[in-house]
C-alpha cells in the first residue's frame, strides 16, 4: 500500500501514513511531527484539544519503522512545536521516542518550529545530502533533488481532502505527520509558484493515489 516514485534514478515509496520510504538507504523520512502540539495551544491561551496527539504519531511512526525495518530516520523539521514542548515532553512519551531511536540513525532537521539540538539524541543538522538528494525543511527555488516539508499540503478528491505529497522532477514536498497538524490546499499561491505544472499529488490515507496537483 504505496505508491513508488522514480525520482533522480531512485525508487522512493509514498506510504499511506505520509512518510517517505528509500529501500535502497533503508530509510525514512518524515516531517512536521509537531510533537507536543496541544500543550502549546493550551498554554498560549488557544484552542483547546486532548492531549494525545504525541502518543498517537508515535504510535503511528512505530508502525511505519516495524513495517520498513527502516534503519535511518529523517525528521525534516518541525518535530517539536515549540522548545517549551520539546523541553516537556512527558516521560513516556520520551522514553517511547528513545526506544524507536535505538539502533537507528536518527537525524533531526532543524525547522521553523524547532528549538535546535535537544537532549534527545541523534544528530541535528541544518540539511543534510545524501547523494543524490538534499534534506531540508523548507523547499528552496531553483534546487533539484530536494525533498522537505514546512507547507502540510493538502488536495481534495470527490470531496475528501487528505494530506498528500507534491513531486515533480526538482523537488519532493512532504505533508505533515504529526496527527493534530492543520494543511495547506495545494492549489496555495506558495505551492504553485514552487512546484511544476506537471507536478503530482500523492494523497495518503487508506487508498494512495496519485493525482494532477490541483491548481
Amino acid at each position: 500500500m504505496h505508491h513508488a516514485l522514480f525520482f533522480h534514478g531512485e525508487t522512493l515509496h509514498c506510504l499511506p501514513s505520509g512518510a517517505l520510504y528509500w529501500p535502497a538507504r533503508k530509510l525514512l523520512a518524515v516531517s512536521d511531527l509537531h510533537l507536543g502540539k496541544s500543550e502549546r495551544l493550551a498554554r498560549r491561551g488557544g484552542m483547546l484539544l486532548p492531549p494525545y496527539e504525541t502518543q498517537a504519531t508515535l504510535d503511528k511512526l512505530d508502525r511505519d519503522l516495524e513495517g520498513t525495518q527502516a534503519e535511518a530516520v529523517i525528521c525534516l523539521g518541525d518535530s517539536f512545536d515549540d522548545l517549551a514542548a520539546a523541553e516537556g515532553i512527558e516521560e513516556a512519551a520520551r522514553l517511547w521516542l528513545t526506544r524507536l531511536m535505538a539502533g537507528r540513525n536518527w537525524t533531526w532537521i532543524t525547522g521553523n518550529h524547532d528549538p535546535g539540538p535537544i537532549e534527545i539524541g541523534g544528530s541535528h543538522r541544518a540539511e543534510l545530502k545524501l547523494q543524490p538528494f538534499t534534506f531540508r525543511h523548507i523547499a528552496e527555488p531553483g534546487e533539484r533533488a530536494e525533498i522537505s516539508g514546512h507547507y502540510h499540503p493538502k488536495a481534495s478528491l470527490a470531496g475528501q481532502t487528505r494530506p498528500c505529497f507534491l513531486a515533480d522532477a526538482a523537488r519532493l514536498i512532504l505533508p505533515a505527520y504529526g496527527v493534530y497538524t492543520g494543511g495547506l490546499r495545494a492549489h496555495d499561491p506558495a505551492l504553485t509558484a514552487l512546484m511544476a505544472k506537471d507536478a503530482l499529488a500523492v494523497l495518503t490515507g487508506p487508498r494512495v493515489l496519485a493525482i494532477p496537483m490541483p491548481r
